[in-house]
């Protein structure tokens, strides 16, 4: 016989010398011998004695029969009666002493459980045998299903955490929740205690109730689609079966306690998955109270973390890695998603959507399933744009306008007018002779072409997307999710700061609200800092245009002057070069606007006070989105639209704030420096995000985990390996999605300046999936599991960027390119039959009279014998009566390019809208197993409620029952009809 004690009680174990071989012949009996209390004995009717604690039969009752382990409340941390340091005195201390022998091993007839209970507390992990990489509670059957951990704080600020963590760790346990903690000195730092949560059965089944969670009632009958035949060819593509779909697929209804027969619940502790699971647990955690500071009623595991009281809150992952758990009883699915998913080498590999769903949550899942799907539709895209770039590629020999500009007979004879104030000096047009027949890569004819079917494309991709999303909708048992969870949710924050109430019209109870004045308050200080913070990109902007006109005299200038330049001279313009200088100096204001910025629109946010975590999410979303798209196209859309547009003429010039001379166009066109700021603002972006996606988390875990690679896995318990791995935080999804529309934004705004742009974007996606997958399974804590049935306002506002993508690519082609002057010459304007293009060049440069130059134009230095010079535009010249004004050809190159715009506009639009019109968003089988789904619960539902009914006539109820039955047999006879 065995004494221990808990907090309420002292607990008497008995079990015999030698086992016998019967399983169930371990501890003998088990009763408490502390004072009795009053209350009803489960195990003896005949007895109204309880044990204090609530659980045991007491000494003064008969045991009435074996009681199992299990029949005990779990007690995680026994200890002696007598305190530490105490001498014990009397004729159990033999048997109770920690260096003893009578204790029997688990080989002397106690499995591991019962010998971990008889443990004093500082002797139940045994760092030199016991591996802690494990995910249960010191029992091994109990799965930690949450982690909070704290360090000791030596400031002002200790006794108060210390009493918050008290109240917060009894209100969780009053919640029904179990804890288990790790003292400090059982850390691998010494320095960190951790609080292990674990959901017991009743408080899941409650939970899932509340969140309104579907749970298998029946196994899916319906028949699987009949398999492609041309399928066989994607068989390298494809992953193990068992990876790709872990789970049969299941009829669900919401869970119910009063219905648990219904649901298929074959073993308690895995019928809910560990997503399930810390999803309920961080329901709790984020509405459990810690007390009232400052008059006002304190809860949540968020404010916890913000003052300091806890250090962490997170999920564990379930193994390692790199390498199975040694517990049977692990799915081991994180080294399955590394093994099958987050490795570069599986780049060519389908992802494992019910995997991630299943692992991350449907949130994470709902990302990766865009992700995969918007990169399978770039790959058309950027087929066709490398098509008509390799057009361009073979075409450049026939380009008349750069053969032209090359021809020193013709180039080279042309003399140019100076693109500078007094430093510059004139130059000959054949000096640009290889930006021009670079230009010819991206404008030409197949620039028309590639805007019109990046048009149709944008719309093919959302329309067939919502298809993809209405079948993930449906297979993750996401319809009708939003009602449910997003709409009808407060965020704590919303109840915590909001102190006055309203009725709910929709739930009819007092909910807390925020007063109009108040929002309207919030509204006007938060539009204010937006519009403030885009008015500072904007000048940002100007100020790079600044830097533009007063740095290029000076390379102007450095070219002609420096010999060590000449051999490139003809490639390395000044304005190829003042373009590509300005692009890198955009960019890197670019990247510290952002980094000042995210933190601005998180903080007004947060002011604004959201109701409902989709409210908070979209807010932010908004605020974030219009940033970055100022931030990110300002420079671009400057290029595209307004560079070279407002220049004016020789001898009267138009200047920014009356000093700076506006800039001109390349004689080829505006393209070619439209296609090198886009490549550079892409190209930087996706190589600095994926810098700091994976290589900053990777260093940042190495240095953080430096002092426990020395150590034996035994001492690097599971929630120390995942305390060290860097945050997912509630925004690390939000960021993922802004960064891929921001480049949805660069191959569909500005694609007819740079058909490589999708081919760009999608070996960029290809990477970004295993990097985003390689950093969430390796460099991440476990998110907390959340649902989403898609991927948010972030449809609207591709459905945004789509139809602006067909304004900004008629006018680019219309005002950018020279494609519209070029089609006007050759049906309007050309002379030569055999050649039309011909003359082209000559035509399209106006001629300008020297001595018409005022001085403050005019070059320092003249050597040449010439009087005229020619400029970029379509003027009288000198000679004329209508000297120097617009020839009318200028007015029909204008009006073509309306016109263009309108038709093109017109065309894509009506194209988009039947194509729109065509597609249904959900697929015909998608609805019709919907409505399967819906009937077949139902009927399930009716039939059970039928039973029940019955057995409540079988046992004699009242007539009340029987009117009951009679309805409810009419409803299922009524749901079989329809």
């Amino acid at each position: 016989m065995y004494w221990l004690r808990s907090q309420h009680a002292r607990w008497v174990l008995s079990f015999p010398r030698q086992p016998s071989q019967s399983s169930g012949a371990g501890i003998q009996s088990v009763y408490c011998s502390s004072l009795p209390v009053p209350g009803n004995n489960p195990r003896n009717p005949g007895c109204n004695n309880l044990c204090p604690c609530g659980a045991g039969v007491h000494t003064s009752c008969e045991l009435g029969g074996l009681w199992s382990i299990n029949d005990i409340v779990t007690l995680t941390k026994f200890k002696p009666w007598w305190s530490e340091g105490e001498e014990c005195n009397g004729p159990l201390c033999e048997t109770v002493s920690t260096t003893g022998s009578e204790i029997p091993s688990s080989s002397e007839g106690l499995n591991s459980t019962e010998t971990a209970l008889l443990i004093p507390d500082h002797q139940v992990i045994d760092k030199r045998h016991e591996s802690k990489d494990s995910i249960f509670f010191r029992d091994g059957i109990r799965r930690i299903d949450f982690v909070l951990s704290y360090v000791d704080d030596l400031t002002k600020e200790w006794e108060k955490k210390l009493e918050r963590r008290k109240e917060f760790e009894n209100n969780l346990q009053k919640a029904g929740l179990e804890l288990e903690t790790e003292d400090k000195k059982e850390s691998e730092d010494g320095k960190i205690y951790f609080v292990k949560i674990h959901a017991p059965w009743e408080v899941l089944i409650t939970y899932a109730e509340v969140l309104n969670i579907k749970v298998p009632i029946k196994e899916n009958d319906i028949p699987p689609m009949v398999e492609n035949p041309l399928d066989c060819m994607l068989t390298p593509f494809r992953l193990p079966e068992k990876v790709m779909h872990p789970e049969p697929d299941y009829f669900t209804a919401p869970f119910s306690k009063e219905k648990q027969e219904l649901y298929l619940i074959n073993d308690e502790s895995t019928f809910f998955s560990p997503s399930m699971r810390n999803r309920i647990v961080y329901y709790i955690l984020t509405r459990c109270p810690y007390g009232t500071e400052e008059g006002k009623k304190k809860f949540g595991i968020k404010r916890l973390l913000n003052n300091g009281t806890y250090s962490a809150a997170y999920p564990l992952h379930d193994c390692q890695y790199w390498k199975k758990a040694n517990d049977p009883n692990c799915d081991n699915e994180r080294y399955t998603l590394y093994m099958e998913w987050a490795r570069f080498l599986r780049f060519y590999k389908e992802q494992p959507l019910d995997l991630i769903r299943k692992y991350y949550g449907e949130k994470i899942g709902i990302y990766f399933a865009w992700l995969g799907f918007y990169t399978e539709m770039l790959f058309l895209a950027a087929v066709v744009g490398l098509i008509c770039f390799l057009y361009g590629f073979f075409t450049m020999d026939e380009n008349m306008s750069s053969k032209e500009i090359c021809d020193p007979a013709i180039g080279g004879e042309i003399i140019m007018c100076p693109l500078c104030d007094r430093d510059c000096d004139y130059w000959k047009l054949n000096t640009t002779c290889a930006s021009s027949e670079y230009s010819h890569l991206f404008d030409n004819v197949a620039t028309l072409f590639f805007a019109i079917f990046m048009g149709i494309w944008v719309t093919l991709f959302l329309e067939f997307w919502k298809r993809r999303q209405a079948r993930l909708k449906y297979e993750w048992d996401l319809v009708d999710f939003e009602e449910e969870q997003q709409q009808l949710q407060l965020r704590p924050e919303y109840e915590a700061k909001c102190t006055q109430k309203k009725k709910n019209p929709v739930t009819q109870e007092m909910e807390p609200y925020l007063p109009l004045t108040s929002q309207a308050v919030r509204f006007c200080i938060s539009g204010t800092t937006v519009l403030f913070w885009v008015s500072l990109i904007i000048a940002s902007m100007i100020a790079v245009i600044v830097y533009r006109l007063a740095v290029y005299a000076a390379f102007a200038s450095l070219m002609e002057n420096t010999e060590t330049l000449e051999p490139i001279s003809g490639l390395l313009t000044p304005q190829l070069a003042t373009s590509v200088t300005a692009s890198c100096l955009n960019f890197v204001i670019i990247m510290i606007l952002n980094f000042l910025y995210e933190r601005i629109a998180i903080w007004i946010t947060d002011m604004e006070i959201p109701r409902t975590h989709l409210e908070y999410e979209n807010r932010l979303t908004m605020k974030m989105f219009l940033f970055q798209f100022v931030n990110y196209y300002s420079s671009c859309f400057y290029v595209a639209f307004f560079k070279g547009k407002f220049v004016g003429y020789p001898g009267a010039y138009t200047y920014m704030f009356n000093r700076w001379r506006n800039e001109e166009c390349d004689p080829a066109g505006c393209l070619i420096e439209l296609t090198t700021q886009l490549t550079i603002v892409m190209a930087g972006k996706q190589i600095w995000g994926n810098i700091q996606e994976a290589i900053v988390p990777w260093i940042c875990n190495w240095w953080g985990r430096r002092k426990a690679r020395s150590n034996p896995e035994n001492l690097y318990s599971r929630w120390e390996q995942d305390h060290d791995l860097q945050v997912f935080g509630a925004l690390g999804l939000f960021y993922e999605y802004l960064e891929m529309v921001i480049q949805f934004g660069f191959i569909t705004l500005f694609v007819a300046s740079f058909p490589l742009a999708p081919l760009l974007a999608l070996m960029n996606n290809i990477l970004e999936i295993r990097v985003d997958s390689w950093k969430l399974t390796t460099q991440y804590r476990r998110p907390v599991a959340a649902k989403a049935h898609s991927i948010g306002v972030w449809q609207e506002i591709l459905n945004g960027m789509a139809i602006l993508s067909v304004v900004t690519n008629a006018f680019i082609v219309a005002f950018t390119s020279d494609m519209i002057p070029r089609l006007v010459y050759y049906y309007a304007y050309s002379t030569n039959e055999d050649s039309p293009m011909s003359g082209y060049i000559n035509n399209s440069l106006s001629v300008f009279q020297i001595s018409d130059f005022p001085d403050r134009n005019k070059p320092k230095m003249n050597l040449g014998d010439f009087d005229t010079c020619r400029y970029r535009d379509y003027r009288y010249p000198p000679d004329h009566e209508r000297k120097y004004l617009h020839t009318m050809q200028f007015w029909h190159i204008l009006a073509a390019k309306m016109a263009f715009i309108i038709i093109m506009e017109h065309v894509v639009f009506i194209v988009k809208f039947f194509v729109a019109w065509m597609i249904p968003d959900v697929p015909a089988d998608v609805k019709a197993k919907i409505k399967r789904e819906k009937y077949l619960t139902q009927k399930i539902l009716h039939e059970y409620e039928l039973e029940k009914l019955k057995e409540k006539l079988c046992r004699g109820d009242n007539q009340a029952t029987e009117k009951e039955f009679i309805a409810t047999e009419g409803k299922v006879e009524l749901s079989r009809a329809m």
